[in-house]
């Protein structure tokens, strides 16, 4: 009887340490895992930063979502991309875009409204050079994580509706998903301002493409 109740005694002791033994590998692996989504949230956002060093965005944001304002917001999109070819002078980082961009900021609003003025329109129409926060995008095979970034930024009256955006620098605007491909030209404009481990995060499969203005 004695030596029965030893036996389960063990049993009983066996099992326990068999359990803690089990949630103690169940808790470390939690804290690793914990630990290294810490470590990776902050090497994205680290990265993040530093890509928004190396680019400026290009931000229209529609009056609203109806059929009329967004058109719009694509014909003054359109518009001030014209514009941008026709004067801007090729620029040697994001930086020096920004303040090309500032210097003719007036002109820019002006062919702006301009537009907006020629479709019957009377809304009031602001350009800016300034820091936005987006959201995650990704386009061909390139995500921009959400963050915030400089951007030429245009609303358009209320600026309620769906925006459109694009990359001014280094080049990337995304205009038609369906027929435009990425060059090695600009995907290389990009590689060569970020570390080989940025740009391997940044890169991702998608189905959308992208349509490339130079300057």
């Amino acid at each position: 009887m004695e030596r029965s109740y030893i036996q389960t005694i063990q049993k009983i002791e066996r099992n326990a340490a068999g359990i803690i033994l089990f949630l103690a590998l169940c808790i470390s692996m939690l804290l690793t895992g914990i630990m290294c989504r810490r470590v990776d949230a902050a090497a994205q956002a680290d990265m993040q930063e530093h890509l928004a060093q190396e680019v400026l965005r290009f931000h229209v944001l529609a009056n609203s979502d109806s059929d009329a304002d967004q058109a719009l917001k694509l014909k003054v999109r359109d518009a001030v991309l014209a514009f941008l070819e026709e004067t801007m002078p090729e620029m040697d980082d994001a930086s020096q875009t920004a303040a090309w961009m500032r210097e003719h900021i007036d002109a820019i609003g002006e062919v702006s409204r301009e537009t907006v003025a020629s479709e019957g329109e009377e809304y009031p129409v602001s350009a800016a050079v300034t820091t936005c926060w987006f959201p995650d995008r990704t386009y061909g095979d390139i995500t921009f994580p959400a963050g915030n970034y400089e951007a030429l930024r245009i609303e358009i009256g209320a600026a309620e509706g769906h925006n459109w955006w694009c990359v001014l620098y280094p080049g990337l605007c995304f205009l038609d998903s369906a027929n435009a491909v990425v060059p090695e030209e600009g995907r290389e404009k990009l590689k060569n301002v970020l570390t080989e481990e940025e740009y391997s995060r940044i890169t991702a499969t998608s189905d959308f493409k992208i349509s490339w203005f130079f300057w």
